[in-house]
């Protein structure tokens, strides 16, 4: 890089989250502030099968399905 373009040892402090607030939006109101939200729960985790659960259940449907084709038809 060009040494002109270059700052000599100048280094930006780190900003805390209400300084980058007021650098990017001006003074803070009372209308805006900051809220911790708690952690977001696992969704889903009971309602998701594995695919071994998916695989014995189609093993299951289509060994019931063999069975039933050896009985009789139903009358219609």
């Amino acid at each position: 890089m060009v040494a002109w373009l270059r700052r000599s040892g100048e280094r930006l402090r780190p900003l805390d989250e209400a300084a980058a607030y007021a650098r990017c939006h001006g003074d803070r109101d009372d209308s805006v502030r900051i809220v911790k939200l708690p952690p977001r729960r696992a969704r889903y985790d009971t309602l998701l099968a594995t695919g071994e659960d998916i695989r014995v259940g189609l093993e299951a449907r289509i060994d019931a399905r063999d069975a039933d084709a050896g009985a009789p038809a139903p009358p219609a």
